[in-house]
């Protein structure tokens, strides 16, 4: 267990908050009797303090005065509303821990109204099966002791990295809501082989697991996609013909239309 803080709670009690949850859980890094949430749905609260093995609070304002470490994982539209609920009960000896697409640290800092040290962080869904991706960038009262902190959390969960907050949208596309494309595309393989008299299932698994082996091909060797593809792509010869097919239909362009649409529409989100 970390010994720089006490307790840690979690504003919200979502899918990816429990992401986190299990995942410093399983690598030992806190103890459950210190990890706190908050989830005004009395039912849901029930269940995840079960599952868990964790106190949860009803109340937001509550659980900020039973913490150390308070983690934001909340839709965005309600920062405003949630920061106002638990302002009054928050210290500069507490720190923050943002995970809400679009919404800087500046804005939290002026909705606080004090100098609390804030880390944001944009987390990723793959998280639940320890290979998330996690970008984190530091607010104006944060310091390296906070980002190590911080990065000591997410690093249970898969793979860290530090940005800068003017970067922060673009990783909201490209790890945030990029596993989304992902899966759009393996299932799209999977359907095709299914379309000519294959069976999904087991194309499904044979797509995935390629996908998951050429990832892993990009971390693990250190050779560039680039030429990855020229290794796989002989010329004259079957994967040729499909990449030919995806790049006359412009991908490339279709990918960084979905990666540019997506980045923005994260910027907005905290306007």
């Amino acid at each position: 267990m970390n010994k720089s803080f006490r307790r840690i709670g979690f504003i919200g009690a979502g899918k990816m908050a429990q992401a986190i949850i299990k995942g410093i859980i399983k690598a030992k890094f806190i103890s459950p009797n210190n990890i706190y949430a908050s989830e005004p749905n009395l039912e849901a609260a029930d269940i995840v303090a079960e599952k868990y093995g964790i106190k949860v609070f009803q109340s937001n304002k509550e659980l900020a005065q039973n913490v150390d470490i308070i983690i934001f994982a909340v839709k965005p539209f309600i920062a405003k509303d949630i920061i106002n609920d638990i302002k009054e009960v928050i210290s500069p000896d507490k720190t923050i821990i943002s995970i809400l697409a679009g919404v800087s640290t500046d804005f939290i800092q002026k909705e606080l109204e004090k100098q609390v040290p804030i880390i944001r962080v944009m987390p990723n869904t793959p998280a639940l099966v320890n290979e998330g991706m996690s970008a984190l960038c530091k607010g104006a009262y944060a310091t390296n002791a906070h980002m190590e902190l911080t990065k000591s959390i997410f690093k249970c969960l898969g793979k860290v990295i530090q940005v800068e907050e003017s970067q922060i949208d673009i990783i909201t596309a490209i790890s945030g809501s990029s596993p989304a494309f992902y899966y759009y595309y393996i299932d799209e393989i999977a359907k095709s082989a299914q379309r000519m008299g294959f069976d999904y299932n087991i194309a499904l698994l044979a797509a995935a697991q390629s996908a998951l082996g050429s990832a892993k091909m990009i971390l693990e060797t250190g050779i560039s996609p680039s030429v990855l593809i020229d290794n796989v792509t002989t010329k004259g010869g079957t994967t040729e013909v499909g990449m030919n097919v995806l790049k006359s239909n412009n991908l490339d362009k279709i990918i960084y239309e979905a990666v540019k649409g997506t980045a923005e529409k994260a910027s907005r989100l905290g306007k």
